[in-house]
């Protein structure tokens, strides 16, 4: 009997959750009309058009139900699942759905709107979709609704550092279904540092077999006495193989992964492998220190032939209209004492060591283009006068966007201040950071991507925002999974442009920690 009381009691707490259409992040317009569609056996596809792009729109859908339902859906002439391409919807991503007790019928303007349209139909089903074995028993119904729906930013990313500490494949494509489900549509990959060099690059063996790997890590922050370390040994890289399968596996869910190659600074594992690209020679070592170093990249041509290299290899593994060059942090104590630095300022006309730097970016922004990318860097690349192609990534709080902005440069918004998620989440957290910002969900959720201090036009470079996730003090899947949830929920929401009343937001959010406890996410709760 307490059993029976007990199924009954899940079946009348999910049949009341459906009726709230609970959809992360919100649809631009969504109205529930009373009802629900059953998935079962007679669910087929129908596609219009019915081609190659149009069936994987679809199929990572399919595959999430076959999983959790053992339903296969096939593609049929005349399904009950109608997904339409359309050109009267506006936007690119954006899409129109109804869904009535016998019919969810989709209309985008691409294959992305197709796609989208699906996630919000994987959340409008129970949590128990998200099992990757057969749930038995379970309600496999859906709210009967209307919703038109379509992003703010074309640019929503997210960025996770694979440098400090080392995050395998497994975790990368794990992590990538989560923002599939939360239409975030750019993966920012930063494989390069001082602490590690990540991904296999054919010409140049030694950046993996000696700048993938350091002896010790650091525990504590930089300035704390005396330094914590331990002295296991840390290493990890991406081969070629590993990178196309994350690419494919990320283009099936509709995200663009942007490689970050970080020049001229964040050095060293590079040049432990090379260190004749340096202006003292070396020797240079993986370094397990946190912080910013002085021994960075030297502006010698054998150094821009060597970068060009790695970028011609990275630009064939990474479809990516964009390759992040970094650009952040690179000290010019070097340059200043180095003789062939001086002697090509002078050359070259160049003033000062700042200008040296916007020289360097300028060479590495010329090439990408004429091999068809754009490069993004990090808000120092302003210090100098950058070609106006240069998108940039705003880091630093608003100025540097306003900056960009102004001079005409694309610009994506990331403030420390609001979406560095590595940052404590509550006054009570304590550990290594604890000098550092916290950054509670409230405030993300809230974050106004366009500064009021930009013109309508200027504010037409504002391009998107992105969510970063440096690892210095992130070691673990479980410890990274609790400091992105639930704030990457409120980002999604706020990148997609639907955020608005924070209290109801958070009502939503009690229902959707289901999805999380479905998908064995420890999240901070």
């Amino acid at each position: 009997m307490k059993k029976i009381i007990c199924i009954l009691s899940v079946f009348v707490w999910w049949s009341a959750v459906a009726q709230k259409a609970v959809i992360f992040p919100e649809p631009a317009e969504m109205t529930v009309t009373g009802g629900f569609f059953t998935f079962d056996a007679r669910c087929a596809f129908s596609l219009a058009p019915d081609n190659g792009a149009m069936r994987e729109a679809t199929e990572v859908f399919a595959e999430r139900v076959r999983k959790s339902t053992g339903l296969d859906i096939p593609v049929a002439a005349k399904g009950n699942i109608e997904c339409v391409l359309s050109d009267r919807i506006a936007d690119d991503e954006g899409y129109e759905m109804t869904v009535t007790s016998r019919k969810i019928r989709i209309a985008a303007k691409s294959p992305a709107g197709v796609f989208y349209a699906l996630q919000s139909v994987r959340q409008l089903l129970p949590p128990q979709i998200e099992a990757d074995s057969v749930v038995a028993g379970a309600d496999w119904r859906v709210s009967c609704v209307r919703i038109a729906d379509a992003p703010r930013f074309a640019y929503r990313g997210a960025m996770f550092d694979v440098c400090r500490n080392f995050f395998d494949k497994e975790f990368i494509l794990e992590y990538l279904d989560i923002l599939a489900l939360h239409k975030i549509n750019k993966f920012h990959w930063h494989l390069t540092d001082d602490q590690g060099w990540r991904i296999e690059i054919a010409k140049y063996p030694k950046l993996v077999q000696k700048g993938a790997f350091r002896d010790r890590t650091m525990l504590t922050q930089t300035v704390v006495l005396p330094r914590v370390w331990d002295n296991t040994p840390v290493g990890g890289y991406f081969t070629r193989e590993d990178v196309r399968e994350v690419v494919e596996y990320a283009r099936k869910r509709n995200i663009e992964v942007i490689p970050e190659i970080e020049m001229p600074g964040h050095a060293l594992a590079a040049l432990s492998a090379y260190p004749d690209l340096s202006c003292t020679g070396g020797p240079f070592e993986v370094d397990g220190r946190w912080g910013v170093f002085n021994d960075i990249f030297c502006p010698k041509e054998k150094t821009f032939a060597f970068l060009q290299d790695i970028l011609s290899e990275v630009a064939d593994m990474f479809p990516s209209k964009y390759i992040h060059i970094g650009g952040d942090e690179a000290p010019k104590v070097r340059w200043k004492r180095c003789h062939h630095c001086q002697e090509l300022m002078r050359r070259e006309g160049i003033a000062d060591e700042a200008a040296l730097q916007a020289y360097f970016t300028n060479r590495m922004e010329s090439f990408l283009r004429n091999i068809g990318k754009t490069a993004i860097g990090w808000d120092e690349i302003l210090d100098g006068d950058i070609n106006r192609n240069a998108v940039v990534m705003s880091w630093r709080g608003y100025k540097g966007g306003i900056a960009a902005a102004k001079r005409g440069h694309d610009v994506i918004m990331c403030p420390n201040k609001f979406l560095y998620f590595d940052y404590y989440q509550f006054d009570d957290d304590r550990g290594p950071l604890e000098k550092r910002h916290r950054i509670p969900l409230e405030k993300v959720y809230t974050f106004e991507p366009v500064p009021s201090e930009l013109t309508e036009s200027e504010g037409r470079h504002i391009i998107g925002v992105q969510a970063n996730m440096w690892t210095e003090y992130v070691r673990t899947p479980e410890y990274a999974r609790y400091l992105l949830f639930p704030r990457l929920t409120a980002y999604a929401e706020m990148a997609w442009g639907t955020n608005g009343d924070y209290a109801r937001f958070t009502e939503r959010l009690e229902i959707f920690k289901k999805r999380y406890d479905a998908l064995n996410i420890n999240y901070a709760n």
